[in-house]
């Protein structure tokens, strides 16, 4: 009796309600980590959470139960200085504009009660502290603290960055490898990058990179009320994934000096270059362009849940005086001059994020460009977008964000010029090259698909091929047009698409459209050319003497071995140019076609690949044949998120022409899903860079 005495006075006595402590929170991780689709953060061992959507804390408490009758609990949710407090109550009624936290009143556990805490679907992102306290009748309290770190929820459809497709969300939030894509538009390069989101440190860093913004620091309040906004957010991530203005991650270099730091192709993915960055206290790492700038955007805005994909525009104009044309020079002989600030690059990377425009209006909702690469200044700053893909379809010059800058980038004109001692002897226009394809990565598949359509009308089916190389020219075309005045028209085919090791086969067809007979000085002209800028010196050239007939056509058949190309080209493209030259009337024509020459593949072959599971070590064999004239030696990388940790590399010793090696390697996966097992092979004396790939699916069992 003593005792039951003593547990019903110690119960209702106010010394005992003392005893009631909140000793402890359990985050619960696991659950709501992958309730909210970020279990691949868990090695962060912090809690991350999707905005509209509740998680659960488990709390320990002492000293006695907790009555829901005389005991209250409260909740401070805290960003910076921004505060919000609720009481815990006992409706599941959740709000997607306001904060909520309660407890199932159908399944109360009284001594280790579980809290559902519910963020709106327009919370800013971030990392959030917590402080939970319980108060008992008498006033007295306990609290304890805790963190997490809020992202946008794709699955929420009242969220700003819902997107309404499972696929697109496991593509474009979920997966974090990827393709990038390079070259020419004729010769489409597939380069495989590691987005890295799940690597250890990749997650803090991103957040981090939100505080290291100037916006933050300039006024700390108004940034975190914005970041609600992705429009807001992937403007200054655009900004500070370059270092023009800020302490941003990437220092773009278009030289050929990278002694300071590393050459941008030998990047592999985000990982490597957001941890440096952060590492070396946010100095801007040596060096990016388009490509890895977009990449690395690519990653910081999937960590924060907006979806995003890497495109790639060939032939994208850079226009630097807003008048919608893009003009190049030749010399007489075809060698292609640098005489103007505007250029085409044969390829340009930016990224799409996809999200609603409540500024804009329901119908610019969607995919919009944003490209961090530092060209023009938007609002001041070196950044832009976000420009609806939408917008600058219909061409509506009017709306933010940098519109013009982009529409520019896929439908300027060409002015292509010839000048002899200063003076111009011949002009053509081209509407179709700029912007001639546009692509991202297909949805679940490791291969390129074409997104032209969704930025410019597409005239007919197949895209149109232009003068500089085509052997047939669309009625709607201007150049077909200009074409039907001309005395000669020419064409410069390519046999077939380069691949290193082999000669580069080319046919010139010259068509004399007029009744009397011709002598026509031909010009062959070949440059070494990086993708954005105008081309080096002459590496080959050919010259002679043709007669035409009246009304007659001839084909020209012309090769550049390797042995010519080979120390000159390495991973750069190829600027290829013929002027004909009336010897008579000293009129010219000009055909151009600038192309890539495909290297090799590695071939990445994995032993047993129907078993490969969770944590069971599997082998692989990395297998490269030497396609050049020359031995070849160098160093090979192997590298994977979720299978390998760090890199691996192997010297391989100097291989002779034709020969063949393979290098065995073993990885053990980390991660269940589908994982990208990428090799890279750089050589020591030439000039070119060798990958490969290979999508490997990891079971949990």
């Amino acid at each position: 009796m003593a005792v039951k005495k003593s547990v019903v006075v110690t119960s209702g006595m106010r010394s005992g309600e003392a005893d009631l402590k909140l000793q402890n929170v359990n985050l619960e991780l696991f659950e709501n980590m992958e309730r909210h689709r970020t279990m691949g953060f868990i090695s962060s061992k912090a809690l991350v959470v999707r905005r509209g959507a509740p998680f659960a804390v488990s709390l320990q408490l002492g000293g006695r139960l907790l009555n829901p009758k005389t005991d209250s609990l409260r909740i401070k949710i805290m960003l910076g200085r921004l505060y919000v407090v609720m009481p815990v109550t006992l409706s599941r009624k959740i709000s997607s504009s306001q904060w909520k936290a309660f407890m199932d009143p159908k399944d109360l556990n009284l001594q280790n009660p579980t809290i559902f805490i519910s963020s709106p679907a327009a919370a800013s992102v971030g990392r959030y502290r917590f402080q939970l306290c319980v108060f008992s009748q008498s006033g007295k309290r306990s609290c304890v603290f805790g963190k997490f770190s809020l992202l946008c929820n794709p699955w929420c459809s009242e969220d700003a960055v819902y997107i309404p497709f499972e696929d697109q969300r496991e593509e474009y939030v979920e997966s974090d490898s990827g393709l990038l894509f390079m070259g020419t538009a004729k010769n489409v390069v597939s380069r495989p990058w590691s987005f890295d989101q799940y690597e250890p440190g990749v997650l803090e860093t991103c957040l981090n990179l939100l505080q290291v913004s100037p916006q933050h620091n300039k006024n700390r309040r108004r940034d975190y009320l914005n970041r609600s906004n992705p429009v807001y957010i992937s403007r200054v991530v655009s900004a500070m994934i370059n270092s023009e203005d800020d302490r941003g991650v990437l220092k773009g270099n278009w030289s050929n000096n990278f002694k300071q730091g590393v050459h941008p192709s030998t990047w592999t993915g985000s990982g490597d270059i957001l941890k440096q960055w952060a590492q070396s206290g946010y100095r801007p790492v040596k060096y990016g362009q388009c490509w890895v700038f977009a990449a690395v955007m690519c990653t910081v805005m999937r960590v924060l849940g907006i979806p995003c994909r890497v495109i790639t525009n060939f032939d994208s104009a850079h226009d630097t005086n807003d008048n919608l044309v893009i003009e190049e020079y030749y010399s007489e002989t075809g060698q292609k001059l640098k005489r103007s600030n505007d250029s085409i690059w044969n390829f340009h990377v930016w990224v799409e994020g996809w999200m609603t425009r409540r500024d804009l209006g329901a119908e610019l909702n969607g995919w919009q460009v944003l490209d961090p690469t530092p060209q023009e200044r938007s609002g001041g700053v070196f950044c832009c977008g976000p420009a609806p893909v939408k917008a600058i379809k219909t061409q509506s010059m009017d709306l933010r964000y940098d519109v013009p800058f982009v529409y520019a980038e896929v439908n300027a004109d060409v002015h292509t010029i010839i000048l002899s001692q200063g003076r111009v002897v011949s002009m053509s226009k081209d509407t179709e090259r700029v912007g001639s394809l546009i692509c991202t990565k297909a949805v679940g598949f490791p291969r390129m698909q074409n997104i032209t359509g969704d930025y410019k009308f597409i005239k007919s089916p197949t895209s149109t091929l232009s003068s500089r190389s085509s052997s047939t020219i669309s009625d709607e075309s201007t150049l077909s047009r200009e074409s039907s005045s001309k005395a000669v028209l020419v064409f410069l085919n390519l046999d077939k698409s380069p691949v290193a090791g082999e000669p580069v086969r080319f046919t010139v067809q010259v068509v004399n459209k007029q009744n009397v007979a011709k002598m026509m000085k031909v010009h062959f002209n070949a440059q070494a050319k990086e993708y954005n800028n105008s081309p080096s010196d002459t590496f080959w050239e050919n010259h002679g003497v043709i007669q035409l007939a009246p009304m007659e056509a001839k084909t020209l058949h012309q090769e550049i071995s390797p042995a010519q190309y080979e120390d000159v080209v390495g991973d750069d493209m190829i600027n290829l140019a013929v002027v004909m030259e009336d010897m008579k009337s000293d009129e010219r024509f000009l055909a151009s076609e600038e192309f890539n020459i495909a290297s090799p593949e590695l071939i990445i072959e994995i032993a047993d690949e129907s078993s490969i599971a969770l944590n069971k070590e599997q082998v692989a064999t990395v297998t490269f044949v030497n396609p050049f004239s020359h031995p070849v030696s160098g160093v090979l990388t192997v590298a994977g998120a979720g299978l390998i940790q760090g890199k691996l590399q192997f010297r391989m010793s100097p291989l002779a022409p034709g020969g063949k090696v393979g290098q065995r390697i073993t990885f053990t996966p980390s991660m269940v899903g589908m994982k990208m097992l990428q090799a890279t092979l750089s050589f020591t004396n030439i000039r070119t860079t060798i990958r490969g790939f290979k999508m490997v699916s990891i079971s949990s069992v």
